[in-house]
């Protein structure tokens, strides 16, 4: 039997970045002027979310009823994407890495790896709260509810849970080569941040001319543009705009006090592991 640990995640709470790595990834491995747009990066990456896999796997059109008819599927479509391509190949997901409903999301036998990718959750509510087309309370509740799910119309769900417990699960899980990026590192330097990644995790020879052009096609004003102009096809229904702002520090436009205070309520101990340059901010806003 041929291994199946193909699969590099690349893994993240929505809204914190994966469209954005995966355009970038796409441009920066495939030769210049072939990367796909917006629409079409499945030529470069594959998603759990894919209808075709999971018609495929049932064997017919799959339309689940329920959360358990998904996660008992889900097993079966995660091999045949592993096992779509040959060697290894980035593949999107929004899934916690936790064992759910007694299978694993993440199954080990079909990961190589996985790229992580975090955003702190006072710019994150915001963008989140457009993203479900929702106010920011309801977003705010939504990620910190360890129940919260999304799903397309045809029963095919990201099982997210609270937003610290899906930084825990992928940032803990045992066995699992990561590597972690911050979103707003992403935005403050970005040839510096892709370059480890490449060099430290995926082990490639570094090509700075290939990495510039990369970066300069995925800039925010580039990726809103073909938005505009193309449309997003990955955009929830009722969503506005996909690419919305993109920037570090819009939560203290965006955010009342209670609402920071909140966020910190919620997610206290993460935030000091991962964004304690935030703290005394927060704290000092949500006095106010």
């Amino acid at each position: 039997m041929s291994d199946l640990r193909r699969i590099i995640w690349l893994a993240s709470y929505p809204k914190s970045g994966n469209t954005w790595i995966r355009s970038l990834l796409a441009h920066y491995f495939m030769p210049a002027g072939m990367a796909p747009d917006i629409n079409n990066l499945r030529k470069f990456t594959t998603g759990d979310v894919r209808q075709d896999f999971f018609d495929a796997a049932a064997g017919k059109p799959f339309r689940g009823e329920t959360i358990e008819e998904w996660a008992n599927i889900r097993q079966k479509a995660i091999r045949l994407i592993a096992a779509s391509k040959q060697g290894s190949h980035f593949v999107k997901t929004h899934c916690q890495a936790v064992n759910y409903l007694g299978a694993d999301l993440i199954p080990p036998e079909v990961t190589q790896g996985a790229i992580y990718l975090i955003r702190n959750p006072f710019d994150l509510a915001p963008s989140f709260a457009r993203h479900q087309s929702a106010d920011i309370d309801a977003a705010i509740e939504r990620m910190a509810n360890p129940d919260s799910v999304m799903g397309t119309e045809t029963g095919i769900y990201d099982a997210l849970g609270r937003w610290d417990d899906h930084i825990k699960s992928w940032t803990t899980a045992p066995g699992l080569p990561r590597y972690v990026i911050r979103y707003e590192d992403m935005l403050d330097k970005p040839a510096k941040t892709v370059r480890s990644l490449l060099e430290k995790f995926l082990s490639v020879k570094f090509d700075n001319p290939r990495l510039a052009r990369a970066i300069k096609a995925n800039s925010f004003e580039a990726m809103k543009k073909q938005e505009e102009t193309l449309g997003f096809s990955e955009k929830p229904r009722g969503m506005k705009s996909f690419f919305a702002k993109g920037q570090a520090g819009v939560w203290r436009e965006d955010l009342t006090p209670e609402q920071v205070a909140r966020i910190r309520e919620h997610f206290l101990p993460t935030i000091e592991q991962w964004y304690p340059e935030m703290l005394d901010e927060t704290a000092e806003f949500a006095k106010s």
